[in-house]
C-alpha cells in the first residue's frame, strides 16, 4: 500500500510539472542576430587602461558589466596581421589550414606576389576605380562561422561583413555570403565586387551619394576629453618619431582636415571618423536587409580600421589612440541602444576582439630604456642581397621577403644547382649576425628549431608549403618591422599577440574568464552558441566558462 502511495505522488509530480509552463524556452532560444566586431590593432590592455576615460557604461563597459571577457586570449600563429587575424577569428583554423599566410605573401606555385583578397576574375561594384573591387574571398581555403551559418539553416540566414578594408569586410563574411562592403579610397565611396552582385543595393547607393566623408573632414579631428588627461596618461602630443599622416606641419591637435574636402578620400581611415562610417553601413545593412528580423540566426561582421591607421602613425600610448578609444567607445554604446531598438535586447549577441596587437614605436621603446628597434622587410632583402654578391651568387636567388618570410626563387636554384641546404645555411649565418634578429628558422624544419615550444608552435601554425616562405625570421622583442617613425605588429610577442576576446548577449554568462585560451577559440565558441557544425579547418576549442 505504501508503495502505491509513493507512486501516485510522483505520478501526480509529474503531471503538475508537465502542465506548468516552461520558464527555460525563451532562454534557450538561439539569437535572432550575431554581430562579430573585430577592432584592427587593439591591444588587450586597451579595456582596463582607457577604462577611467569612457563616457558612458554601454560601451566596451557593456561587455565588461553584463557579458564575458576572456582575458588571456592569445594569437597562437605568425604572422600577426591583419588577413591572418580576421580569417582567424571567423575560421578557427590557422595559415597552415586556412592558406591566409599574410596581406601578401608568394605564391611558390604561381611564382607571383598574391594579395589575400585579389580575385581578377571579378569586377567592382560602385567605383570606376576596377582595381579596389577585384576582391573576393577566393583564396581562403576553409569555411567560416557564416558559411556554416548558411550551410545549418539551409541557406537562409544572411550574412554581411561591413569594414574600411576590403580584407575585413570580405573574409569574415565568408565564401557563402550575402554581400561585403568596404571603403574605396579613391571615390570616398562604399563598393562591392560582382562575386555578391551585379550592382550595389539602392540604400548604399543613395548614402554613396550624400559624401558623408566631406562632412566629417568638416569636423576636423578634435579631442573629446581635457587635455590634462592626455598630458597625464600619455606620451606627449608631438614626437618626431610620430608618422604625419595628415601632412608635415599638421603635428598635433586639433588636426584641421578641411584640405582634404572633395580631393582625398583616403585621410579620413586615419581618424576617428572612419570607425562612424563603417557603423554607418552596419546599420544601414541591418535595417534595410532586416538583419534579425525573424527566427533564422543572422550574421553581421563588423571590422573597424581606424585603430589600426591611427596606431600604426602615432603608436599605442599617443593621445591619438586614447582619443581614437574614447571615440569608439560613444560608438559602441550607440550602436547597442540601436540593436535594442532594432532587434530586441534579449535576441541578439555580440562579440569583439581583434586581429591582432601592436608594439611600441621603437624610438619611444628606447627613450624609456625599453628594447626597441626597426628592421623591415626592405632592409632585409638588401642585407640578403649583399650577402648573396659576397658569396658570388645571384641576388635573385631570393624572390621575395615579406612579414619576415623569406622566399627562395627554386627555379633559379636548380638551374644553378645550388641546394637548398646551402642557400638556408649562407643566408641564416649572416642574418644571424645581425642585433635584431633572434634566430633564423627553417620553416619546414621550425618543429625542431632550438626554440621554446611555443615559438616553433606559431611557426609551424603560420606555415603551408603553397604560400610560406623558405625561412622565418625571429627578431627579437621589441624589434619591429616598420618605418622610422610610427610602428607595427606581426610578431609571436605578448604585444603583437595578446588580444581582447568580449562576449555579451543572448546565450552569454556573465564573469572572467583568466585561463589561457586563443584566437581559435572564437569561431567554436559560436558555433557551439548557435549549435551548428564549427568551420571545417577549426582547431580550437569552444569556451564553454562563457555560455549559458
Amino acid at each position: 500500500m505504501r508503495i502505491i502511495t509513493l507512486l501516485s505522488i510522483c505520478l501526480i509530480t509529474l503531471t503538475s510539472n508537465a502542465q506548468k509552463p516552461s520558464t527555460t524556452a525563451k532562454t534557450s532560444q538561439k539569437p535572432k542576430l550575431v554581430v562579430g566586431i573585430v577592432v584592427d590593432q587593439m591591444r588587450w590592455d586597451y579595456v582596463n587602461k582607457f577604462k577611467p576615460f569612457f563616457k558612458s557604461k554601454n560601451g566596451f563597459l557593456h561587455f565588461v558589466n553584463e557579458g564575458a571577457s576572456c582575458d588571456n586570449t592569445l594569437i597562437p600563429y605568425v604572422p600577426t596581421v591583419t588577413a591572418c587575424g580576421h580569417t582567424c577569428v571567423y575560421t578557427g583554423s590557422v595559415p597552415a589550414l586556412h592558406g591566409i599566410a599574410g596581406n601578401m605573401w608568394y605564391d611558390n606555385v604561381k611564382q607571383r606576389q598574391v594579395y589575400c583578397v585579389e580575385d581578377a576574375s571579378v569586377q567592382t561594384v560602385g567605383s570606376t576605380n576596377n582595381a579596389a573591387g577585384q576582391m573576393s574571398p577566393v583564396n581562403v581555403w576553409t569555411s567560416t562561422i557564416g558559411d556554416e551559418l548558411k550551410l545549418a539553416t539551409n541557406f537562409k540566414s544572411k550574412v554581411i561583413g561591413v569594414s574600411l578594408k576590403d580584407r575585413g569586410a570580405i573574409i569574415p563574411a565568408g565564401h557563402a555570403a550575402d554581400a561585403a562592403y568596404w571603403y574605396d579610397t579613391k571615390s570616398g565611396n562604399f563598393i562591392s565586387s560582382t562575386y555578391y552582385a551585379p550592382s550595389l543595393p539602392s540604400w548604399l547607393t543613395k548614402y554613396n551619394s550624400e559624401h558623408h566623408v566631406d562632412s566629417l573632414y568638416k569636423k576636423g579631428w578634435n579631442l573629446s576629453l581635457a587635455n590634462s588627461v592626455y598630458e597625464n596618461n600619455c606620451d606627449g602630443d608631438e614626437n618626431v618619431y610620430e608618422a604625419t599622416p595628415f601632412g608635415k606641419e599638421a603635428k598635433h591637435f586639433p588636426y584641421d582636415l578641411s584640405a582634404f574636402i572633395g580631393k582625398d578620400y583616403s585621410k579620413v581611415a586615419s581618424t576617428p571618423h572612419g570607425n562612424n562610417l563603417v557603423i554607418d553601413i552596419a546599420k544601414q545593412a541591418l535595417i534595410n536587409e532586416k538583419l534579425g528580423a525573424d527566427s533564422i540566426t543572422d550574421l553581421l561582421a563588423v571590422s573597424f580600421s581606424s585603430p589600426d591607421y591611427i596606431g600604426h602613425s602615432f603608436g599605442p600610448n599617443s593621445w591619438e589612440t586614447l582619443d581614437g578609444y574614447v571615440k569608439l567607445d560613444e560608438i559602441l554604446a550607440d550602436f547597442f541602444s540601436f540593436l535594442d531598438k532594432q532587434v530586441g535586447k534579449d535576441n541578439y549577441t555580440v562579440f569583439l576582439t581583434a586581429d591582432h596587437a601592436v608594439a611600441n614605436i621603437p624610438a619611444f621603446a628606447k627613450k624609456h630604456n625599453l628594447p626597441g628597434d626597426n628592421y623591415d622587410d626592405g632592409a632585409i632583402k638588401n642585407d640578403i642581397v649583399a650577402c648573396l654578391n659576397a658569396n658570388n651568387l645571384n641576388p635573385k636567388l631570393v624572390s621575395f621577403v615579406g612579414e619576415y618570410n623569406i622566399y627562395f626563387n627554386h627555379p633559379l636554384m636548380d638551374s644553378l644547382h645550388i641546394s637548398n641546404e646551402s642557400l638556408t645555411s649562407i643566408v641564416t649565418n649572416y642574418l644571424e649576425k645581425k642585433s635584431q634578429v633572434l634566430q633564423v628558422v627553417e620553416s619546414r624544419k621550425a618543429a625542431i628549431a632550438p626554440l621554446p615550444q611555443f615559438a616553433r608552435e606559431r611557426i609551424i601554425n603560420g606555415y603551408n608549403s603553397q604560400r610560406g616562405g623558405d625561412l622565418v625570421l625571429v627578431a627579437k622583442s621589441g624589434v619591429v618591422d616598420g618605418f622610422p617613425t610610427g610602428t607595427s605588429h606581426g610578431v609571436l610577442y605578448n604585444y603583437d599577440a595578446h588580444i581582447p576576446f568580449l562576449l555579451v548577449g543572448n546565450g552569454i554568462k556573465h564573469g572572467a574568464i583568466n585561463t589561457p585560451t586563443y584566437m581559435t577559440d572564437i569561431a567554436p565558441t559560436i558555433s557551439t552558441l548557435l549549435g551548428i557544425q564549427m568551420p571545417s579547418g577549426s582547431i580550437g576549442k569552444p569556451v564553454l566558462e562563457v555560455l549559458k
